[in-house]
C-alpha cells in the first residue's frame, strides 16, 4: 500500500510539473498520469482501455452538455453586452454601498455564468469610469473585482470547476451545490471587498484619470435588465423547482425533467438568443462556435480527469484513509489541502479543482463525506482551496495585472493575499459550519 501511495504522490507531482513547468496541455499531462497510474497500480493490461475509456465516456456524458450550455449562455451574455446591463444595473441599486462593496458584488454575479478572465476584461473599462468618476484609487477597484469574480468562478455552477467536482463527487443534487456555493461565495466577495477597502484607503493619494482618455464604453444599446437576467435566473428558478414535493405524478414528472440541470441550462440558452440576435452583429453560428471553442477543452481535461478518478478508484485508498487515527478530524482539510496544494503549484484552478475531486473521490467515505450534503461539503473545500492561491503562474493573475494596471510586485502584495486570505477564511468558515451543521 506504501507503493501506491508513493505512485500517487509521483502522480500529482507529475500533474504540477508538466502543467507549470514544462507548460504541457492539461489534457495530455493527465491522459499521460492516468496511463501510468494505470500500470502502476498494477491494473490487468486489458483493462485499462476498459477503465479509463469508463471515466472518460462517464464524466465527458455527466458534465459535457452542462458545460458546453453554460459557455453557450456566457457568450450570449458577453456578446449582447447583457453583462455590462446587469453591471451598471447593479450600481445603480447599490448606490448606497461603498464603492468597493459594490464593485465586488458586480464581480460576484457576472461571474456566474461567465469565466472570470473574460468577465474581467469586460469589466475593467466600467472599473475605470467609477476610478475617474469618484476619484478613487483604482488599485482598489481593480482587487475588489477581482475577488468577486474569483468567489463565484470557484463555487458557484454553471463554471467548469465546480460542474467538473460534481460529476467526480457523483452529485446528483446540482441545486444544492449551486444554494451554498453562491451563500459561501457571498461571504467571501465581501471579504475580499473589505480587504480592497482598506487596500484604497491606505493608498497615498487617489488615482485621478481625469487627464486620460475615456474608458472604451460601449456605445451601443444594452439589453433591459429583465432581459439580461433571464438567461441566468430562469435555470436556477428551474432547478429549485426539482425541491419541490408534490405527489401528483404528472406533476412530479414534469418538475423532474424541467429541474433537470440540462434542462433547465438548455432553457436558459435559449433565452440567450433573442440577445444575441438583436444586440449583436455578428451571426449565431460565429457565437455558436465560439462557445464551442471555449467548451470543447474543458469537456476534454474534465473528461481526462474523471478517466484519472477511475482509474485512482481502483485502489483501497478509502481503506488505508480510514485506518490512520487523524482521519475524521482532518475532514474537509483534505480536500482543501489536496486543491490548494495543486492550485499554487500550477496554477489553474479548473486543473486544481478537477484533479483534486478525482483524488479524493475515492476517500470520502472514509472522511464521512459519502453522503449527498457531504459531497457538497467536500466540493466547497476543493472549490476555497482552488482559491488558494493566484500567483505568478496563473493567468489570471496576469489579466489582472496587465488588464487592471497594477504592477506584478504590487499585485502580489494585493490581489495574490487577497485570494489568500479568501482561501483560508472560506476553509475556516467550512470547518466552523460543518461541526455546527454536520452532514
Amino acid at each position: 500500500m506504501k507503493t501506491d501511495i508513493l505512485l500517487l504522490l509521483a502522480l500529482l507531482l507529475w500533474i504540477v510539473v508538466g502543467t507549470s513547468w514544462l507548460r504541457w496541455p492539461p489534457f495530455l499531462v493527465l491522459l499521460l498520469a492516468t496511463l501510468f497510474g494505470a500500470l502502476g497500480f498494477r491494473i490487468p493490461f486489458a483493462d485499462i482501455p476498459i477503465v479509463i475509456g469508463l471515466g472518460f465516456g462517464n464524466t465527458a456524458k455527466k458534465i459535457g452538455v452542462l458545460i458546453l450550455i453554460g459557455s453557450w449562455i456566457g457568450v450570449c451574455l458577453e456578446a449582447s453586452g447583457a453583462t455590462l446591463s446587469i453591471a451598471r444595473a447593479l450600481l445603480q441599486k447599490l448606490a448606497r454601498w461603498p464603492l468597493h462593496f459594490v464593485v465586488g458584488f458586480i464581480g460576484y454575479w457576472v461571474s456566474i455564468p461567465v469565466f472570470c478572465d473574460a468577465a474581467f476584461v469586460i469589466l475593467n473599462s466600467l472599473n475605470d469610469q467609477l476610478a475617474r468618476e469618484s476619484n478613487t484609487p483604482k488599485i482598489g477597484l481593480t482587487v475588489a473585482l477581482s475577488t468577486g469574480l474569483f468567489a463565484t468562478h470557484v463555487l458557484v455552477p454553471p463554471t467548469p470547476g465546480p460542474l467538473a467536482a460534481a460529476a467526480n463527487f457523483q452529485l446528483n443534487n446540482l441545486f444544492l451545490l449551486f444554494v451554498w456555493g453562491a451563500f459561501l461565495a457571498l461571504i467571501l466577495t465581501l471579504a475580499g471587498a473589505a480587504y480592497s477597502y482598506w487596500i484604497g484607503n491606505k493608498a497615498k493619494e487617489p488615482i485621478s484619470l481625469a487627464d486620460s482618455e475615456p474608458a472604451a464604453m460601449t456605445e451601443k444599446p444594452l439589453p433591459g435588465i429583465t432581459a439580461a437576467l433571464m438567461p441566468i435566473m430562469l435555470p436556477i428558478i428551474l432547478m429549485a423547482l426539482g425541491t419541490l414535493p408534490t405527489r401528483n405524478p404528472l406533476l412530479k414528472e414534469i418538475i423532474s425533467t424541467l429541474s433537470n440541470p440540462s434542462v433547465a441550462l438548455f432553457v436558459g440558452g435559449l433565452l440567450g438568443l433573442p440577445l444575441l440576435i438583436r444586440y449583436t452583429e455578428t451571426s449565431l453560428w460565429q457565437q455558436l462556435q465560439k462557445s464551442g471553442q471555449q467548451a470543447l477543452p474543458i469537456i476534454l481535461i474534465t473528461a481526462m480527469g474523471g478517466a484519472l478518478g477511475k482509474v485512482l478508484q481502483q485502489l483501497p485508498l478509502g481503506d488505508y484513509l480510514s485506518a490512520l487515527p487523524f482521519t475524521k478530524s482532518l475532514g474537509l482539510l483534505v480536500p482543501f489541502l489536496l486543491a490548494a496544494l495543486i492550485k499554487t503549484a500550477q496554477g489553474s484552478s479548473t486543473v486544481a479543482i478537477l484533479t483534486a475531486s478525482a483524488i479524493a473521490f475515492p476517500l470520502l467515505p472514509a472522511l464521512g463525506m459519502d453522503s449527498e450534503i457531504g459531497k457538497v461539503w467536500g466540493i466547497l473545500a476543493i472549490g476555497t482551496g482552488a482559491m488558494t492561491v493566484s500567483h505568478a503562474n496563473d493567468s489570471y493573475f496576469w489579466i489582472v495585472s496587465q488588464v487592471g494596471g497594477i504592477e506584478p510586485k504590487k499585485a502580489l502584495r494585493t490581489h495574490t493575499l487577497a485570494t489568500l486570505l479568501q482561501g483560508i477564511l472560506g476553509i475556516l468558515l467550512l470547518l466552523a459550519s460543518y461541526q455546527l451543521i454536520g452532514k
